[in-house]
């Protein structure tokens, strides 16, 4: 059986959030203009997403998860974070809940942070210390998980 990669749970995250809002609204806390921010969540959340993939691809290293490492990159959106593509989702799913305004729709957020922290992030980490050894204890003494 594959295993569901990071993009799908955002996506599904994304969608529980909207459903949520819409069926189980817990209180509005933002309306307009202010709802209006959650774009420029979604707009730098993307360029995060693109930056960090543009990176990996220039590298010619792999995106995916389970997959092995054949660069350890520090520079650009990885001297910002560890896990700029999984920040840059998170700041989507957070540009959402914004632009929902309801409470509840900021659970997506919530569940894609923690699925990452528990599903992908240790299984990443061991594999870049496995192959890189000191080089990643040394990048991630440096730079924080998320930011």
């Amino acid at each position: 059986m594959k295993k569901i990669l990071p993009p799908t749970h955002f996506y599904i995250y994304l969608i529980i959030s909207i459903i949520l809002h819409y069926t189980v609204p817990i209180i509005q806390i933002f309306n307009y203009p202010y709802y209006l921010i959650g774009f420029l969540f979604f707009i730098i959340g993307t360029g995060l997403n693109i930056w960090a993939d543009q990176l990996l691809k220039k590298q010619k290293t792999t995106v995916k998860p389970n997959e092995k490492p054949t660069a350890l990159i520090e520079t650009g959106a990885f001297k910002i974070s560890r896990n700029p593509m999984y920040l840059g989702m998170a700041v989507i799913l957070f540009g959402a809940g914004f632009i929902l305004g309801s409470i509840i729709s900021f659970i997506g957020v919530v569940l894609f942070v923690a699925t990452m922290e528990i599903a992908f992030i240790p299984m990443e980490e061991k594999n870049l210390s496995k192959q890189f050894g000191k080089e990643f204890g040394d990048y991630k003494n440096k730079v924080r998980r998320w930011l």
